[in-house]
C-alpha cells in the first residue's frame, strides 16, 4: 500500500526546507506538485534529480485522483508539496487526503513552513485566534467574513496584493479606529516588512507599495477597562472575628 507524506515547503527563503523534508523528497517514487516548475527550484536548490513530478493543483485535483487512483494504492511512495508552504491551508491537498482516509492510504505530516502561523507569532496578538483563508474580491463578500468578529480573538487572513488597498478601504469603513491591523509583506525574504495600526494608518504607510506576498492579522480593539478580580476571601475578612 502506498504512503502519502504531506510536506511543508519555504514560503520565501529556500533554506527553510527541513531535514526530514529533504530526506522524504529524496526517498520518493513520486512527488505531486501545485506547480512542477516551482517544485523543480526547490529540488535543484537541494541538489535532487531523477525525481518523477505529477501537476496537481486546484483545477485538477479530483481528476488527478481519479486517473491515478491505482498508482496510489500501489506500493509507493508519494510526496505532496506546494508551491510555498502547507498543503491544505489555502492549497491544494484536502480532497487527496480525505481520500487517502477513505481508501486506507497511511497519510504522514512533515511541518515546516505556514504564513499565517508566522504572521500571528509576529503580531503580538493573544489566542484565541481564527485562520479565515483568502480574503473575497467584493465589498459585500468581504463584510460578511469580517462583521462578525468577536472580541478578543484573532482573525487571519492572506491578502492578494491586487486587492490589498481596496479590502482595507472596506475594513476602514466598516470598522474605522475599532479594529488593530497587523500586516507582514514577503514574509522570510530578504524585503520582509510589516506594518501595525489602524487601517489608515496602514494604509498610509504602505504608500501603495503593494507588491509581493500578504499576510493580515485582525483584532477588535478592547478599550474596556479591565475588571478587577473579586477576591474570595473579602467577605470572609469583612465577617471574621475581632479578638
Amino acid at each position: 500500500m502506498a504512503k502519502i507524506t504531506v510536506i511543508a515547503t519555504p514560503i520565501g527563503n529556500l533554506q527553510d526546507i527541513t531535514l526530514r523534508a529533504i530526506q522524504a523528497i529524496k526517498s520518493a517514487d513520486l512527488i505531486l506538485c501545485e506547480d512542477t516548475r516551482t517544485s523543480k527550484k526547490i529540488l535543484n536548490f537541494l541538489e535532487i534529480k531523477d525525481k518523477k513530478l505529477i501537476s496537481y493543483h486546484k483545477f485538477n485535483e479530483k481528476s488527478t485522483i481519479a486517473k491515478m487512483s491505482d498508482i496510489f494504492l500501489t506500493n509507493q511512495n508519494i510526496i505532496l508539496m506546494s508551491d510555498a508552504g502547507t498543503p491544505s491551508i489555502s492549497d491544494p491537498g484536502q480532497i487527496l487526503i480525505k481520500w487517502a482516509h477513505e481508501n486506507n492510504v497511511e497519510v504522514d505530516f512533515l511541518p515546516g513552513a505556514c504564513a499565517f502561523v508566522g504572521a500571528f507569532v509576529l503580531s503580538g496578538f493573544d489566542l484565541p485566534l481564527v485562520f479565515m483563508g483568502f480574503f473575497n474580491s467584493k465589498k459585500q463578500q468581504i463584510i460578511k467574513q469580517i462583521e462578525h468578529f468577536i472580541l478578543n480573538y484573532s482573525y487571519i487572513f492572506y491578502v492578494s496584493p491586487y486587492k490589498l488597498i481596496y479590502i482595507l478601504e472596506v475594513i476602514n469603513e466598516f470598522y474605522g479606529e475599532k479594529v488593530e491591523i497587523f500586516l507582514v509583506k514577503e514574509m522570510t525574504k530578504i524585503h520582509q516588512k510589516y506594518f501595525f495600526g489602524s487601517p489608515l494608518k496602514v494604509l498610509a504607510e504602505l504608500q501603495n507599495s503593494t507588491k509581493g506576498e500578504f499576510t493580515m492579522v485582525l483584532r477588535l480593539k478592547n478599550d474596556e477597562k479591565p475588571k478587577l478580580k473579586a477576591n474570595k476571601y473579602e467577605n470572609f475578612s469583612k465577617n471574621s472575628v475581632k479578638f
